[in-house]
């Protein structure tokens, strides 16, 4: 599978030309899967074969939870708790396109694992996600809760599985401790909000 690794153009500074205090910040980085959904204002329509949605000539966005999920991880590293930030995408060439929205919203780098046209279903891609974050090794996976196309809500309880890591699902609120290496995760359950604390590196959707 051909993988493409995407990166922002950054300036060599911050405001005023003076470097960035990037020691101040945790060097963690923060790992979002992102999915190329039929945008959710779309009206869907089945093929005539009835073996799929039709996607020919059909706009394509960034699934709305993923877009929440890379909001969070922003919000992290802006907040001094992590380095870095990158998005994945596992998918056609055409997720390239997601990828570079993930940049533009603010994403540091991007990683593009190109399956073809072929469907990938929720165990294939977390095994995928494993490979990655074996490689890159990074503090913290994010995803969004589920894909607004099959609504699985599968993947992430996946990789926890596959990775052995901890895992935070439903999540509304994450409060990282960069001393302790922990998150505190506020999750919606049926009765309410409950409150954990997951030991890092884990997995939050």
């Amino acid at each position: 599978m051909p993988i493409t690794f995407l990166q922002r153009s950054r300036l060599a500074g911050g405001p005023g030309g003076c470097p960035d205090n990037l020691e101040i910040r945790a060097q963690m980085k923060v790992f979002v899967a992102v999915k190329r959904v039929v945008d959710y204002a779309v009206k869907v329509r089945v093929k005539p074969d009835k073996s799929g949605v039709e996607t020919s000539n059909v706009k394509m966005s960034m699934n709305p939870f993923c877009e929440i999920a890379l909001e969070e991880a922003l919000r992290i590293r802006e907040n001094g708790g992590a380095s870095e930030v990158v998005a994945v995408s596992i998918g056609p060439t055409q997720c390239t396109e997601t990828l570079r929205t993930a940049l533009a919203m603010g994403a540091d780098r991007a990683v593009h694992v190109d399956v073809g046209p072929i469907t990938v279903y929720p165990l294939s891609v977390a095994k995928i996600l494993r490979a990655i974050v074996e490689a890159e090794k990074p503090g913290l996976l994010i995803l969004g809760k589920q894909a607004i196309d099959d609504d699985c809500n599968q993947t992430g309880q996946m990789v926890a599985g596959l990775l052995k890591w901890p895992q935070g699902t439903f999540a509304s609120k994450v409060i990282l401790n960069k001393e302790k290496q922990i998150a505190t995760v506020e999750r919606e359950v049926d009765s309410g909000l409950e409150t954990i604390c997951l030991d890092l590196p884990a997995v939050i959707t």
